[in-house]
């Protein structure tokens, strides 16, 4: 039987926080019925459809590149990375990969990019679904910690209240320091600090 891996990342964009990937092989025996890209579903249905493709995949992973990663190595190669960790970390070993995009990890195994592939194969768009559901739950953790910054919201990507709260509070640990506008409020700190 072949055991296809499907591999997405959620995160690449956001100016904090980890990258987080998910490699997921399904279970042909147990379908998940509305498998689809994890940005076209409610945050709802994400979550349920995240609880599922726990429970009923043969095997998944959900692994991340830390923001040090992602200063030391760029965010395309610590993206790579932490689809190698996913990968690796299966409990069950694939017969091949497909990964979402362009770009390929340096994987032992057959690994083909699949451009839209969230929307395509149901095992990279299981993948998409458990890494977006596992970094917005980390977002909202960091959220409790930094409350200042308005994580929960928008996630770390970089709309006008997140650029405001950034530039009025400065920018701490979590932040990405290799990222243009992080790099702007490090250079430019705010006159006060809270």
């Amino acid at each position: 039987m072949e055991r296809l891996c499907g591999v997405d990342e959620a995160g690449r964009g956001p100016l904090c926080g980890p990258v987080v990937a998910a490699a997921v092989i399904l279970d042909p025996a147990r379908p998940i019925a509305g498998l689809a890209d994890s940005k076209k579903l409610s945050e709802k249905r994400r979550d349920k459809l995240a609880l599922e493709i726990r429970e009923k995949a043969l095997a998944w992973c959900v692994a991340e590149a830390s923001v040090e990663e992602i200063d030391r190595l760029n965010i395309l190669h610590a993206t790579l990375l932490a689809m190698q960790r996913a990968v690796a970390g299966l409990t069950v070993v694939p017969s091949r990969v497909q990964v979402d995009g362009n770009r390929c990890p340096r994987l032992e195994l057959p690994c083909e990019a699949v451009v839209k592939g969230d929307a395509l194969v149901p095992e990279i768009s299981a993948a998409s679904i458990l890494a977006k559901t596992a970094r917005d739950a980390l977002l909202r953790e960091l959220d409790r910690r930094y409350p200042q910054y308005g994580l929960a919201g928008h996630k770390g990507y970089p709309t006008a209240a997140h650029l405001a709260a950034l530039r009025l509070h400065g920018a701490c640990e979590i932040y990405r320091t290799s990222f243009g506008p992080v790099r702007d409020v490090i250079a430019n700190p705010p006159l006060w600090t809270d």
